[in-house]
């Protein structure tokens, strides 16, 4: 599903916002390797690779791999999951102004566990989103 609306959206983006912060980060996706995790999906467009049948093995091969960090976009269970098997360096967490009233956990942990991370740094951007950026402890 996040990937459906990522798909949908930055290709697109002139053509659909004016928000600077979206006119600036439209070309940066479209050029970005992309990796989409997925139990359906056989294939993406936009030349993303699908991976997600052997999940552990799969990061692993693309953390060994060029190219730097990997950058996860939604998907909390899939964080979770990425949590559990300990192939995760840093968690970045941007708190937006805007009381939703619901919805579903930030890092949904297994059945009897729990994630300890330690604060390495909290940024204000804009005047109005917090940022602050974690590594598991």
């Amino acid at each position: 599903m996040v990937w459906e609306m990522m798909a949908s959206f930055w290709p697109h983006a002139e053509s659909m916002s004016d928000d600077p912060h979206d006119l600036a980060y439209a070309p940066k996706w479209r050029v970005m390797p992309k990796v989409v995790a997925s139990r359906t999906l056989q294939s993406a467009e936009h030349g993303a690779r699908v991976i997600g049948r052997d999940l552990a093995a799969e990061v692993a091969e693309l953390r060994a791999g060029p190219g730097g960090d990997i950058l996860l976009m939604g998907g909390s269970g899939l964080a979770a999951s990425l949590m559990g098997l300990g192939l995760v360096e840093e968690v970045h967490v941007g708190v937006h102004p805007v009381v939703l009233g619901g919805g579903k956990p930030f890092l949904p942990p297994a059945e009897g566990s729990r994630y300890t991370l330690r604060l390495e740094e909290s940024r204000v951007c804009d005047g109005q989103v917090v940022v602050s950026r974690y590594r598991p402890a």
